[in-house]
């Protein structure tokens, strides 16, 4: 039922329901009083206030106390409906209030000491704010909300709706260890491979640029093991068990491995900081990728 026609005015305030709830709840002024926190002569008031705006009786008084009327009864799921809603916006503001971890995905090796220190020198600045680290080569998708923000080596465009920050060109190369080179030497070119043996990595979901690369150049038969973790992969390199591909970002800083000839240009990828837009919304992590992508490029130069 509608009583629009019967009001005053619109009603403006969700409090005044709120102290309309209470008393029909409690049965009195008085009880109501004590629920909500303020004096007894406040609470009539606002009720007379709420009779007057709506232009209703809604309690019949007598000494027993406050009883709704038939039409404070007829309103009563109305009012319900607009406290529910309220308790929902309440809420829903506070999770957008409050700060929440801003979820960051990469390969494992794009947590190394050096990206650490960027997240230690913001955490200074801001230690409200904290980070939830997803390290994995699998490609989590940003507009579903699996993570906040991707550091991502690809050859795939993004998707447009994600905000997009080049750090660099990521370039790779032939590595072997120095092991494997004491024991059957490095090859100098493409063209010299036929003597030597691999290491690959080939997971599924995951691109296969690797394998690809090595099975172009390279027969089956000379790559002796394949991983599906870029680690291991990495591991079996350092210990001699053949050559492989890495980042040459990545491996300048080990000194157990050599580098074969110069870079595969055709295995050039595009070294990419992706930032969901919901996420880029929230205030801290915009702060935090305007601190973080300058310095994290720079690492990459």
């Amino acid at each position: 039922m509608c009583y629009s026609t019967k009001m005053k005015s619109v009603l403006r305030s969700w409090s005044e329901i709120r102290v309309f709830l209470a008393v029909v709840r409690a049965g009195s002024t008085l009880a109501a009083s004590r629920q909500l926190g303020m004096a007894q002569p406040t609470v009539a008031r606002r009720i007379e206030a709420l009779e007057h705006e709506l232009g209703v009786t809604l309690f019949e008084r007598d000494t027993r106390g406050f009883r709704p009327t038939e039409t404070a009864r007829a309103i009563l799921r109305n009012a319900e409906e607009i406290e529910a809603a309220a308790t929902c916006l309440a809420q829903t503001v506070e999770t957008l209030r409050s700060t929440r971890p801003i979820r960051i995905t990469a390969y494992s090796g794009n947590f190394s000491p050096r990206i650490a220190t960027i997240f230690n020198e913001f955490s200074l600045l801001r230690p409200d704010v904290s980070f939830e680290f997803l390290p994995s080569v699998e490609v989590l998708d940003l507009s579903a909300g699996e993570a906040d923000i991707a550091l991502r080596v690809t050859r795939i465009p993004p998707h447009p709706d994600l905000i997009c920050r080049k750090i660099s060109t990521a370039r790779y190369a032939l590595f072997g260890s120095h092991s494997y080179a004491e024991k059957h030497g490095l090859p100098t070119s493409v063209e010299d491979l036929f003597n030597h043996t691999f290491v690959s990595f080939l997971r599924e979901g995951v691109p296969s640029a690797f394998h690809d690369w090595l099975i172009r150049y390279a027969e089956p038969d000379q790559i002796r093991q394949t991983y599906s973790e870029l680690d291991l992969m990495h591991a079996a390199i350092r210990s001699g068990h053949g050559l492989g591909i890495i980042n040459v970002k990545l491996a300048e800083s080990d000194d157990t491995l050599i580098q074969c000839f110069a870079p595969l240009e055709e295995m050039n990828s595009e070294h990419l900081m992706l930032i969901a837009p919901e996420a880029y919304s929230r205030p801290e992590v915009k702060a935090f990728a305007k601190f973080f992508a300058p310095r994290y490029a720079a690492i990459f130069r």
